[in-house]
Formats: C-alpha cells, sequence, structure tokens
C-alpha cells in the first residue's frame, strides 16, 4: 500500500492538536511513521535501492530530532505520542 494523500490527511486527523493543525510535532512524527513504515516495506522487495534508503535514513533522523524537541518540552504529550505510535518500547 502506498502513502497516498488519503493516509496523510487521517493520519493527520489523528494526531492533531486542535482542529486546524497540520505542523504540530505529533503530526510531523505520525506523517514521518508512516512513510517510514511504507519504505521499511519497501526495502523488503527492493533490496538495492540505496537512494530511497538514504531519504529514509534522513527521515529517521528528523523524526528522532522532533521526538527529543518535544520530549523536551512537553514529556507528557512525548510519552502519549510515542504510546500511540508504538514506536518505543
Amino acid at each position: 500500500m502506498a502513502f497516498t494523500p488519503d493516509s496523510k490527511s487521517t493520519l493527520i486527523e489523528n494526531y492533531r492538536v486542535h482542529a486546524s493543525d497540520t505542523g504540530s510535532p505529533e503530526v510531523q512524527v505520525a506523517l514521518l511513521t508512516g512513510r517510514i513504515s511504507y519504505l521499511t516495506e519497501h526495502f523488503r522487495a527492493h533490496r538495492k535501492d540505496h537512494a530511497s534508503r538514504r531519504g529514509l535514513l534522513t527521515m529517521v533522523s528528523k523524526r528522532k530530532r522532533l521526538l527529543e524537541y518535544l520530549k523536551r518540552h512537553n514529556a507528557a504529550r512525548y510519552k502519549q505520542v510515542i504510546e500511540r505510535l508504538g514506536i518505543r518500547k
């Protein structure tokens, strides 16, 4: 399944903080997680796609920085996001 605009809007609606929210850290982390999971599945079939792998590593780094920001500024929101996404143990 591709990361479509419909799945993107669904993620935004599920993780937004207020009605017109599209750029909060929660939304950004959710979108990056969706794209990361899509690319992870892509690499199971296309092992030699190194250009996309570089993009994946960039997305993982960006998500890590956003999570660190969220943890620093609001630990409760951080815990809620990682729990809902299931990305930390």
